[in-house]
């Protein structure tokens, strides 16, 4: 039987190894992300041409207008292009959105407030709940961008060293919470200014009032952020560290000094009181009597306040990033204020390249009303089959899973599948921002899992502190369990929203109202 059993599991290991190395065969021959648009762009310039041969058309559902497949490369077609290039990159939505949060968010981790939060909140937590503690942590903390994938699993590994437990578990529950469960927070991160303003670009070509802000999606995910919690606990607690078993290896890692630091203390001390003013004046204001926060009718919903959030967000950053750097005297003029946002928005040079070619393809793609053509046959041919309602969005998470193991960035990847996908299931009545949910969890679900993630060699390096022999293999063995119960939990709690009624967010239900 124990023959039997380890011939399984070789069998196994073989199969999974040798599907591994398929993805990473083929995500290799993927072109860098900016030059995939680029050629995505000169595809769509060739294949209008080739549609608009065959005198195609399409009744916009909205407008009822009839929209006929234009070329682009026609007198038109080529002056839309030279016309609009610099248009369709500086009006593009999603670039002020995110550097305006890069500006408050890169200040505050530049003077490193989000460093001693993590750490601090990691170090005191009580041993019994050590696990949970890393994986709130590590969900949380990707309010400080990709730099929670080089902050969490480290520390985590540390903190279990530190206690007697095995460090590659926690390793494992770093990289899990920081990079699977990315996508969740219970505050409003930069990725969901990124990803709406992606979303509002698209879905006005359906609907031109349509709109989705950094907060519609805030319920699900905050809800989110708990469940994978718990559910990331039990994994690591009852599967991953049970496998390890004990750990006897050698490190050169240090238990943790769990001494305090006075000034860091009292920057943390006033940076909290900050936040504490902050968001009490913003609530003074919000609920005076006749408040200009409010919408007509005293409403919040929508109202001025949900459509400037972004600045609001900024501003609350600014506040406590200048109180705890002031404190920590890592701020000692005013002009090192504006040096430390440089340095956050130099780091977003590579997102600002890759932002003109997804501009200029998302641009192409709706002038030809190509994008409108293939929505409304794609949903009229869903609807004559009876394909529609969840089955669609659980088709749709699924293929986002999957295209996820090859496109690592989740704003490249979102750039490519909204201008097919969101159309056609706002066509289905689907709301925008419940179909951009559906992506974030299919797309942050298989993170870890794939070779072709640019953390995943920095990762492996930090295993191998810990085990010389650690491979590819062993990181894989362990994500995948995170990644297999993480989709199938977080699917299910997408269908519970759906069908309870549960908004996603501030007055965002599945379908549009």
């Amino acid at each position: 039987m124990a023959e039997l059993s380890a011939s399984v599991q070789k069998r196994s290991a073989r199969n999974i190894s040798g599907l591994l190395n398929t993805i990473e065969r083929l995500g290799n021959r993927l072109p860098h992300p900016f030059m995939l648009f680029v050629y995505l762009a000169l595809f769509m310039i060739v294949l209008s041409a080739l549609v608009s041969l065959f005198d195609v058309s399409v009744v916009h559902p909205a407008t009822k207008e009839t929209l006929k497949v234009k070329s682009l490369i026609s007198g038109e077609g080529l002056k839309f292009i030279l016309t609009s290039m610099l248009e369709n990159f500086t009006g593009f939505k999603p670039l002020g959105l995110v550097l305006a949060m890069v500006l408050g968010i890169g200040l505050t981790q530049r003077v490193g407030l989000f460093e001693s939060v993590i750490t601090k909140t990691i170090i005191k937590a009580h041993k019994s709940v050590i696990t949970y503690t890393v994986f709130f942590i590590g969900i949380m903390a990707n309010i400080a961008s990709d730099a929670a994938f080089v902050i969490i699993p480290p520390l985590a590994a540390v903190v279990f060293y530190s206690i007697g437990r095995h460090p590659i578990a926690g390793l494992a529950a770093g990289f899990a919470s920081s990079g699977i469960g990315f996508t969740a927070n219970i505050l409003i991160a930069g990725t969901d200014a990124l990803l709406s303003g992606i979303s509002t670009e698209v879905a006005q070509t359906i609907d031109a009032n349509a709109s989705v802000s950094p907060v519609d999606n805030w319920y699900f995910m905050s809800v989110s952020t708990i469940v994978l919690t718990i559910v990331g606990g039990l994994v690591t607690e009852k599967f991953i560290e049970p496998r390890l078993g004990a750990y006897d290896g050698e490190t050169g890692k240090k238990e943790l000094d769990f001494t305090s630091n006075t000034l860091e203390n009292k920057a943390l001390r006033n940076a909290f009181i900050a936040a504490i003013v902050y968001i009490g004046l913003v609530a003074l204001v919000l609920f005076l009597p006749n408040s200009p926060l409010r919408g007509d009718g005293g409403t919040i919903i929508p109202s001025p306040f949900l459509d400037g959030i972004v600045p609001i967000i900024l501003l609350f950053f600014i506040t406590v990033g200048v109180t705890f750097g002031v404190t920590m005297k890592k701020i000692k003029k005013t002009s090192d204020v504006p040096a430390l946002m440089t340095d956050s928005i130099r780091d977003m040079a590579g997102y600002i390249v890759l932002v003109f070619a997804i501009a200029q393809f998302i641009a192409y793609f709706n002038w030809s009303n190509l994008a409108t053509w293939i929505a409304v046959n794609t949903a009229d041919g869903l609807s004559s089959i009876n394909l529609t309602g969840l089955p669609v969005v659980i088709g749709f998470v699924l293929v986002t899973a999957f295209l996820s193991l090859f496109i690592i960035s989740g704003s490249a990847l979102w750039a490519l599948e909204a201008p097919v996908f969101m159309p056609m299931l706002m066509l289905l009545n689907y709301n925008p921002a419940f179909i951009q949910v559906a992506y974030r969890i299919g797309e942050s679900s298989t993170n870890m899992v794939t070779p072709l993630n640019p953390y995943f060699a920095i990762l492996l390096s930090f295993m191998n502190e810990y085990d010389k022999k650690a491979g590819i293999g062993t990181l894989m063995s362990l994500m995948i369990p995170y990644t297999v119960v993480f989709l199938i939990v977080w699917i299910i709690l997408l269908l519970a929203f759906g069908l309870l009624g549960i908004p996603v967010g501030p007055g965002v239900g599945m379908y549009i109202n």
